[in-house]
Formats: structure tokens, C-alpha cells, sequence
């Protein structure tokens, strides 16, 4: 799958328009981590779980970390498979084959070892974020997305995928255009 002049959007933002029509996407600043002809992935990296910690997630899992385990909030990934975690990280940490390199020095696991990894001193990626769930979109559905103004892309960095400022990731992607977000608008318009 590809934006609407036929590039993937892998490794890139997508940041909902006001009036997105779906309160689960309200606001929502998600990473495409993958996106291909049959298929885009992503995981919303601005929703954070109230109330659950990756501490607290490593308990239901009966997991016993050897260092003092990070406090960082679990995100709500998407509204697909909200059970399954899928950590998102630098790509310092590989985990073959159950890592997938991403783009721009990133990738995706979605296993039991990467939680481990991340709960003890060593191998561990320099910064990531545990989400559950994701956003899934069917061939052509999100291209169809992007032309109807639901969503505005933008490139990812490293704050705005992984730091905890998760209030004003919305505003900060929308800075990255250029656009104020008290001046857009949900309304599409024809010239």
C-alpha cells in the first residue's frame, strides 16, 4: 500500500484531522510501521493506558525483572488485537527473527523476549514504547484516508515516537507542517 502518489508511508506519522469521525482516532498521532500494497499497520503513540504501567503490565505477565522496572504508561496501540503488545524501538536491539526492522533506525517485536530485554540492564533498545493493539487498514483504504483530509502526514522522530509528553504529541506533529491546531478545521473544501 502507498500514499496517494504511489510511496509507502512506512516509517512516517499520520496525524488525525479534527472531526476524524471515530473517537478511538480523535487526535490520534500514529506510527505506520508498515504499509505495503495488501496491508498498513500502526501503532497510535500518543494514547496512553491509564493506570498501567510496563511494572505493572510485567506483573500480570509473572514476569520478575532483575533491575527496578521502568515506570513508562502502556500505550493503546489500536483497536485491533488489544490484547497483543508490540514494542516499537530502536533498532539496537534485534531479535532475528522476530524483530522487523522498520525504517530510520527503528523496529517492531512482538514477543516475550523484547519484554524481557527491556526489564533488565542488558541487551535492551536504547528507548522504546510497548503498545497494545494496533491500526490495521485494508488495501486502498487508507490512500482512500488520506484523500478524504482524515489524516495529514508527517515525518516521525525520535521525541515524538518515544518521549511521555503524550498530551501534546497532536500539537507537536501538527507543528511539524506548519499548521497550528487551532486553525484547522474538520471541513473539507473544494476550490
Amino acid at each position: 500500500m502507498s500514499d496517494t502518489s504511489g510511496h509507502s508511508l512506512a516509517g512516517r506519522l499520520l496525524v488525525a484531522m479534527p472531526g476524524i469521525g471515530d473517537p478511538r482516532f480523535e487526535r490520534a498521532v500514529v506510527f505506520l510501521c508498515l504499509h505495503d500494497s495488501e496491508h498498513a499497520l500502526g501503532l497510535t503513540v500518543n494514547r496512553p493506558i491509564e493506570g498501567l504501567t510496563f511494572a505493572n503490565l510485567l506483573e500480570r505477565l509473572d514476569m520478575s525483572p532483575r533491575t527496578k522496572p521502568r515506570e513508562d504508561l502502556v500505550l493503546m496501540g489500536g483497536p485491533v488485537e488489544t490484547e497483543r503488545g508490540f514494542v516499537l524501538h530502536t533498532d539496537d536491539y534485534l531479535n532475528d527473527p522476530a524483530s522487523v526492522p522498520v525504517v530510520g533506525g527503528l523496529a517492531l517485536t512482538a514477543t516475550r523476549e523484547v519484554l524481557e530485554a527491556m526489564a533488565n540492564e542488558s541487551p535492551h533498545p536504547r528507548r522504546a514504547v510497548l503498545a497494545l493493539g494496533y491500526a490495521g487498514w485494508a488495501p486502498g483504504q487508507l490512500e482512500n484516508e488520506i484523500r478524504q483530509n482524515v489524516w495529514l502526514t508527517c515525518d516521525a522522530d525520535e521525541d515524538l515516537l518515544f518521549d511521555d509528553d503524550h498530551a501534546h504529541k497532536w500539537s507537536r506533529s501538527l507543528a511539524k507542517l506548519g499548521i497550528s491546531a487551532e486553525h484547522l478545521s474538520g471541513q473539507g473544501g473544494r476550490a
